[in-house]
């Protein structure tokens, strides 16, 4: 990555601006695109953010130095459905129950899971090459704080999460690195699934809230009662070959 840290530029676009990403994606060979809404999620940006998808990867169909596109999506477009514990392995070819996260008002699982299907219908119509880094829970230095809606949002229904295992945290420096690996290894194909951690015990429990402290500060304290542990149901089989080098 040393080598074309010159050569890297960073854009902040309204994806609704169609003509704004054609200018900013002009002359380059590779886009790292990451969908967040900095206000919070309701059912009227979930729209929004599956029109921003379909508008940047159509962007990046109409740019001819375009050669991959590593399109940053969630774990909680795979692991929310009717019956969270139906389902024993939680892999990437799993996706969240659309229906399912309109009746718990679960708007970011809901936003990832519709943004992500339509990129990826509309990158296999213009056949275009992209792979997507499924992250967990994001966390890292300040990440939190510069970022409260979203870590807010993506924390809505946490305790089933937790009492399911699939409640996962992605240190922020992991998750670049993870996406550089994707970009440059030619041989990724498809999801990944992105994370360090499944907390599944009430100690890690804990240690996740005082981490977003003082952004849970307005949650009841909890203190650890015992050493139960819930079973870890991700999977990353393709995640560590990535980092291994022979995805």
């Amino acid at each position: 990555m040393e080598r074309v840290e010159e050569r890297l530029s960073v854009f902040s676009v309204d994806t609704l601006d169609y003509h704004s990403i054609l200018v900013a994606l002009k002359g380059c060979s590779a886009l790292f695109c990451c969908l967040d809404c900095p206000d919070g999620y309701d059912d009227l940006i979930v729209d929004l953010e599956v029109r921003g998808a379909i508008n940047v990867v159509e962007a990046c169909a109409q740019t001819d130095s375009m050669q991959k596109i590593v399109f940053t999506s969630s774990l909680t477009a795979a692991i929310w459905r009717e019956n969270i514990c139906s389902q024993t392995d939680v892999d990437e070819r799993c996706w969240s129950d659309q229906d399912f996260c309109r009746k718990m008002k679960l708007w970011y699982a809901l936003a990832k899971t519709l943004s992500e299907q339509a990129a990826w219908a509309l990158a296999m119509d213009r056949m275009l090459n992209m792979v997507s880094v499924n992250a967990g829970l994001v966390v890292g230095p300040a990440v939190a704080q510069q970022n409260p809606c979203s870590t807010m949002s993506y924390l809505k229904g946490a305790a089933e999460m937790f009492e399911n295992g699939v409640l996962a945290v992605v240190d922020v420096k992991f998750l670049a690195d993870v996406h550089i690996r994707a970009f440059e290894d030619s041989s990724t194909i498809g999801r990944y699934f992105c994370f360090n951690q499944i907390v599944h015990t009430e100690e890690e429990a804990v240690k996740l809230v005082e981490t977003l402290s003082p952004l849970l500060s307005s949650q009841p304290k909890y203190e650890c009662q015992g050493s139960e542990a819930y079973a870890e149901r991700l999977r990353t089989k393709k995640l560590n070959k990535l980092v291994e080098g022979t995805a």
